[in-house]
């Protein structure tokens, strides 16, 4: 049975109590951080035990990861997190080009050296501007190239026009975890993004989860960017992923 995990950011517009006690309600035991709840991470810990919740995964950002490793590998420790995943780089701060890329994803593995050495996990969780076209590569090749584990988000590969399944196929060795998400159909869920939750939009799951069993994934994140109800895309995602099994 693998890990099966919800992002907090999904419920960023509810208060994380609430989330807690909504995720332990509707079956869940596991939870993945991010940047905003580590600023209180006694009240976070206490909350998470409350709920008999486990944070195995969190997102820090990569000034954190970079400019204070012993801060990220404190705060990691305190919350249980086993894998510290690099989520996201601002528009203005990435590279446009092949050679700011490889350098970029030079400077990211480096980053991660002291989290390794802690004993951590360490990788890096795309979006879709990773999946540009460098002439024949992209830019997230070059980051599991250069040594980084991937936590490849499913559901924006394939709005990167990339297929899940070939990446999954490419990259089985590096890939640490997996977003599970679900996107609508075309015109549908304006009011959220676009995404839907699992099992109740277009991503063809019948052909992915055989790929993530044969690469031996067993760490799921459920994820949807802006739900307009966080207890509904829980438990119908919960449901679905918890039905493949």
């Amino acid at each position: 049975m693998p890990t099966i995990a919800y992002q907090l950011y999904c419920s960023r517009n509810w208060p994380l109590e609430d989330t807690l006690k909504m995720l332990k309600a509707a079956g869940y035991s596991a939870v993945e951080g991010y940047g905003a709840l580590f600023a209180n991470p006694g009240e976070l810990v206490d909350l998470l035990k409350a709920n008999d919740m486990a944070m195995p995964s969190g997102h820090f950002g990569l000034d954190m990861v970079e400019g204070d490793p012993d801060q990220t590998i404190k705060l990691a420790k305190d919350c249980g997190v086993k894998k510290v995943f690099v989520p996201f780089l601002m528009p203005d701060q990435r590279p446009d080009d092949r050679e700011g890329w490889e350098a970029f994803a030079k400077r990211l593995a480096e980053a991660g050296k002291p989290i390794r050495d802690a004993g951590l996990a360490y990788g890096w969780h795309n979006h879709d501007f990773e999946l540009a076209d460098l002439g024949g590569i992209t830019p997230l090749d070059l980051i599991a190239e250069a040594g980084v584990d991937l936590e490849l988000d499913l559901g924006w590969v394939k709005r990167g026009g990339q297929s899940p399944v070939a990446w999954i196929d490419k990259y089985a060795s590096r890939i640490s975890a997996v977003h599970v998400k679900d996107i609508a159909p075309e015109g549908e869920a304006t009011d959220e993004g676009g995404w839907a939750d699992v099992g109740h939009g277009t991503m063809d799951w019948g052909s992915i989860k055989p790929v993530l069993d044969a690469a031996g994934i067993t760490h799921y994140v459920l994820e949807h960017d802006n739900p307009n109800d966080h207890e509904r895309f829980a438990t119908r995602s919960l449901a679905t992923v918890k039905g493949w099994n």
